[in-house]
């Protein structure tokens, strides 16, 4: 019953997030405005925590726990950890990525990654062709070089692309929101899957009622931040949901189609402005801002407004997801949204210079 997961998940959201807007102010748990260039008064920040106290209580009441859901949890507790300890201290950013992709390498070593994608032309490509054996005393362990560094690529990118929509008030958890209730509709679909999808499609249910319900307080003008303890976390759990049971790269890639085209004007940007890929810096070489928000705020729009833009056009994505079939035809109009988002983004940059 994935709708008593969900509603339960936005109940227990509802009461840790009013409980927090109360306990965070009185252990000094509040956001620094001034340092974003904000004037107003600091309000409670750390709001992953919410998120992530009400999916491990909810994940330890209603999910069996398989090594794949261990591999999970303790994934995300480590992603929680660093994060927190990150938005506090403000740790490297290497350090911060190393550390990511340990979360990501402990969800392959439970079970969870990618064994195979579609292929456009038909058929599908076997990623598990390339297996290296390695033995520890008398334990053997295989490392599928493809399948699984395709999905430390996954995981990795999806932590970065959901933190970075994080510029803006109720992004990150209203995209997150979005593309958890899509993938669970895309796993109680029979013709979708082959593999058992209950744990999919409860984990999907608890992300989607938390995040969304996380949303309403979140969104402009804010009452409690996310933080990149709450983005990172979102990040990493629809990374793992979407290819967790043999989901489908390309049906992944357009649910979360939007962080995905953020992330790479993001990277391309800092490429070709010399500098690494996970340096932070919110404007390019000639001081046009890099995000997809960013540039739409710039442009005139209010905080609300851009938040609306960028829903409905994930809610589109997702859309596609769900009533569109064949890789080819999914990655041609995932293509075809991106070549004209990033159209739209150079526009604006015109109307800026």
């Amino acid at each position: 019953m994935p709708w008593l997961s969900f509603f339960t998940a936005a109940i227990i959201t509802l009461v840790l997030t009013l409980a927090a807007l109360r306990f965070f102010p009185l252990v000094g748990l509040m956001d620094n405005p001034k340092k974003y260039g904000h004037d107003r008064a600091p309000i409670p920040y750390f709001g992953g925590l919410v998120i992530f106290t009400a999916f491990l209580l909810l994940t330890l009441t209603f999910v069996p726990l398989t090594k794949e859901v261990l591999a999970l949890l303790a994934g995300s507790t480590l992603l929680v950890t660093v994060s927190f300890l990150d938005d506090r201290y403000s740790l490297p950013a290497l350090l911060r990525l190393a550390v990511q992709a340990i979360a990501a390498l402990i969800l392959i070593a439970g079970g969870i990654g990618i064994s195979s994608i579609s292929n456009p032309l038909g058929g599908v490509i076997d990623l598990m062709m390339i297996d290296w054996t390695i033995m520890i005393g008398s334990a053997e362990y295989h490392i599928d070089l493809l399948a699984d560094g395709l999905a430390l690529i996954w995981i990795v990118t999806l932590i970065n692309a959901v933190n970075w929509m994080d510029g803006i008030p109720g992004l990150s958890s209203g995209v997150s929101g979005l593309s958890a209730l899509v993938i669970l509709v895309l796993a109680i679909r029979p013709d979708f899957h082959y593999f058992d999808q209950s744990t999919v499609i409860t984990l999907a249910s608890i992300i989607a009622g938390s995040a969304i319900m996380f949303t309403f307080f979140n969104a402009s003008p804010p009452k409690i931040l996310l933080g990149d303890t709450g983005s990172m976390l979102l990040g990493f759990i629809i990374g793992a949901l979407a290819i967790f049971s043999g989901a489908k790269i390309a049906t992944a890639a357009l649910v979360l189609g939007v962080p995905l085209i953020d992330a790479l004007l993001v990277i391309s940007t800092r490429l070709l402005a010399g500098r690494a890929p996970w340096r932070g810096g919110e404007w390019d070489a000639d001081r046009t801002p890099v995000h997809l928000h960013h540039r739409l705020l710039a442009a005139g729009y209010s905080e609300r407004q851009v938040l609306g833009i960028i829903l409905g056009t994930s809610a589109i994505f997702g859309s596609v997801a769900l009533f569109v079939s064949g890789a080819g035809v999914k990655l041609a109009i995932f293509g075809i949204i991106a070549i004209g988002m990033l159209t739209l983004i150079l526009r604006l940059k015109k109307q800026m210079a």
